[in-house]
C-alpha cells in the first residue's frame, strides 16, 4: 500500500530516465563545446611551409647565410624533428624538408644529404622538451664574445632573454682538438649540457645556437642575438668598457614574442623567397 503523494518505484523510474538522459545530452555538448575550442596542433604541410619561410627571412636579414640552419619540432610526433636537407638556406623549398628522430636519423627514407651538424637540433630536442625551434648560426657579431670570453649582456629589450645568460661552448673540452664542427651526437649532446636552460649559447670559433618555444620566437631571438652582440661592441668602443646593460629584472619584464618582427621579415621577402614554400 503506497501512501498518499509519493510515487512507487515503478512510476519514478520513468522520471529517473529521463533526468539521467538530460544530464548525458548536456555533458556531451559542454564536452564538444571544449574539443571545438581546443587548439588544433598545425598539419605536416603547414608546420613545413613555416619552416621553409623561416629559412628564408634568416637568409634575407643576414642571420643566415649559404651556411647555418633552423628545425622545428613535430607537433604530430614530439620526438621527430624538421630540419632541410643540406643546402643555402636561401634556396629552401618545401620539397627540401626531411623528418629526423632524436638520433638524427632520416624518417620516411629521403636519400637527400643532411646537415653534418643536424645532432645539434637532435640532441637539443631529447634534452629539453620545452623547445620547440632550433637554430644554428655562424653570425659574425657573436664571434668576438664566444672567442674572447667576454660575455653577452642585454642591451636593450629586444635582446631580453640574453638576460638568462649565454654560455660558451668550446670543443677543445672533452674533445680535443676537431674542426670545430658539432659533427657527432657525442658532440651535439655535450652542447645541449653546455646550454642548460638558456635560450642560446655561444660556439668558440663558430658561431651560435639559439632556441625557443616556437619558430616565430626563435627566428626572433637569432636576430637580436646578433644585434645585441652588435650595439654591445660598439657600447663598449664608445664608453670605453663603461656600459649600463639591463638588470636582470628589467630583462624579465621586458619578454617579447617577436609576432610583429616576423610579419615585417615576412613582408620583406623578395618575390621569389615568398612564394617559395611551395
Amino acid at each position: 500500500m503506497m501512501l498518499a503523494g509519493f510515487m512507487s518505484e515503478a512510476e519514478m523510474a520513468p522520471r529517473v530516465l529521463k533526468c539521467l538522459a538530460v544530464v548525458a545530452l548536456f555533458i556531451c555538448i559542454a564536452a564538444a563545446t571544449v574539443q571545438s575550442q581546443a587548439p588544433n596542433a598545425p598539419n605536416r604541410q603547414a608546420v613545413i611551409d613555416e619552416l621553409v619561410i623561416a629559412n628564408h627571412i634568416l637568409a634575407n636579414e643576414g642571420v643566415l647565410d649559404g651556411y647555418g640552419h633552423v628545425s622545428i619540432r613535430s607537433p604530430q610526433n614530439r620526438d621527430h624533428y624538421f630540419l632541410a636537407r643540406a643546402g643555402a638556406p636561401a634556396l629552401v623549398t618545401a620539397a627540401d624538408i626531411v623528418e629526423y628522430d632524436f638520433d638524427s636519423n632520416v624518417i620516411g627514407g629521403s636519400t637527400a644529404a643532411g646537415y653534418m651538424e643536424r645532432f645539434i637540433h637532435g640532441e637539443i630536442y631529447r634534452a629539453r622538451p620545452d623547445v620547440m625551434a632550433v637554430v644554428h648560426c655562424h653570425c659574425s657579431e657573436v664571434i668576438p664574445f664566444a672567442d674572447t670570453g667576454v660575455p653577452l649582456r642585454p642591451m636593450h629589450h629586444m635582446g631580453y632573454f640574453i638576460g638568462e645568460g649565454v654560455p660558451l661552448f668550446d670543443n677543445r673540452t672533452g674533445f680535443g682538438i676537431t674542426d670545430m664542427l658539432i659533427g657527432t651526437p657525442a658532440l651535439g649532446k655535450a652542447l645541449a649540457t653546455a646550454l642548460g636552460k638558456s635560450s642560446a649559447a655561444l660556439l668558440r670559433g663558430h658561431g651560435a645556437v639559439v632556441t625557443a618555444s616556437s619558430l616565430h620566437l626563435v627566428v626572433g631571438k637569432a636576430y637580436y642575438l646578433n644585434l645585441n652582440a652588435r650595439l654591445q661592441y660598439q657600447a663598449m668602443q664608445l664608453g670605453g668598457g663603461k656600459v649600463t646593460y639591463l638588470d636582470p629584472e628589467e630583462a624579465r619584464k621586458a619578454e617579447q614574442n617577436y609576432e610583429r618582427s616576423w610579419d615585417a621579415w615576412k613582408a620583406a621577402l623578395p618575390a621569389r623567397m615568398s612564394a617559395g614554400a611551395r
